[in-house]
């Protein structure tokens, strides 16, 4: 397979020349530091050129499930509208729009602070399966343990809570609009609501980063690993391998909100699928990354999320930046509890605030 590599806004887009989705692959999904040579054999990833290689493998393999990440000629001017602004303790929430591609807006929460001097650093905030969408990390609903961009706000970020496709007041239908699957789609928007955080004037493009619960904490994952411009991410309860995701059943993953693909091409079955998790969050490297996953997590098998963070550990090593790779596993269920958000928040802190 041919690949070519544009760079869009810092940004990796695989263009497919052509697509193999109708075998096994080709390679050890639970092993990033192996890539596929010329020939098609695996070899050891010994340098930095051999890891770039290695990640455009796993970009590659995303799309084979997802379908391809559109390219620039995809976007269109954001015509931002603001339908409503409330005053808040330390934040300013504005209810908004914007279009993301011919024929769709994204509705979205933007949650401006208060009382800060110059840029600031700005976070997306990625909701979980709630019928809501945006409003709950916006403060909406009735889980406060989810009101990160509340919180974050009264932090001094920029935040934008969006919704995802589906949810909230999302009318756009994905497959309508060209995509294979609704995870493509929400890559897509996220990626526009960066470009919308960049041209901000309160925000500083260079300091902007991801967090996410559930849904939203594997759609930080996915859109971090595609958009190097996301500095730091934080995936609460987002994931863990295809193999111990409910014993392997793929089920929930090949739903239309998420990647038919895996249903209709892979037979949902984790030995078929062209990558997993290990590689996603090997892609991020050597960028700083922290996985919240509790103890007794329901959906997402915490032994998986330790295989994960222990096979993309060294891919962090081979680019002189393992501090930036943490897990956090708190004896919990499905949740974001107080003193995780908090470990949460530090860690971004330490990443996207000025010293």
């Amino acid at each position: 397979m041919r690949l070519t590599l544009p760079v869009l806004l810092g940004v990796v887009i695989l263009t497919f020349h052509s697509v193999a989705a109708d075998g096994p692959a080709q390679i050890d999904h639970a092993n990033p530091m192996l890539f596929l040579d010329d020939a098609g054999k695996p070899q050891a990833v010994r340098t930095a050129d051999d890891w770039a290689r290695r990640r455009g493998q796993i970009l590659e393999g995303m799309q084979q499930v997802m379908g391809p990440l559109p390219d620039e000629k995809r976007k269109v001017p954001p015509d931002l509208r603001v339908t409503e602004t409330v005053e808040f303790e330390g934040y300013v929430r504005k209810k908004m729009d914007f279009a993301v591609e011919k024929g769709d807006r994204l509705p979205a929460y933007l949650l401006l602070p208060k009382n800060v001097s110059g840029k600031a650093p700005a976070v997306l905030c990625l909701h979980q399966t709630v019928k809501i969408g945006k409003g709950s990390p916006a403060g909406m609903g009735d889980r406060p343990t989810l009101f990160y961009a509340v919180e974050l706000a009264q932090r001094g970020y920029v935040t934008l809570a969006p919704d995802y496709p589906y949810f909230g007041e999302s009318k756009a239908d994905p497959y309508a609009l060209g995509y294979a699957s609704a995870t493509m789609k929400g890559i897509w928007n996220h990626m526009r609501c960066v470009d919308l955080l960049q041209s901000m004037p309160e925000v500083d493009g260079e300091r902007i980063g991801c967090i996410g619960h559930s849904l939203g904490g594997h759609n930080t994952l996915f859109i971090t690993a595609f958009d190097e411009r996301i500095k730091a991410a934080v995936s609460s309860c987002g994931f863990t391998s295809f193999a111990k995701y409910y014993g392997g059943d793929l089920t929930g993953w090949s739903s239309e909100k998420y990647m038919p693909r895996i249903k209709n091409v892979y037979g949902k079955d984790p030995k078929q699928m062209p990558f997993d998790f290990p590689e996603v969050l090997a892609a991020i490297a050597p960028r700083a990354l922290l996985a919240v996953a509790p103890l007794r997590d329901a959906n997402f098998e915490v032994s998986g999320v330790r295989d994960c963070i222990t096979a993309a550990r060294p891919v962090y090593e081979l680019l002189g930046s393992k501090e930036n790779l943490r897990a956090l596993h708190p004896d919990g269920v499905h949740d974001f509890s107080d003193d995780m958000r908090k470990a949460a928040y530090e860690f971004l802190d330490a990443r996207l605030k000025k010293r």
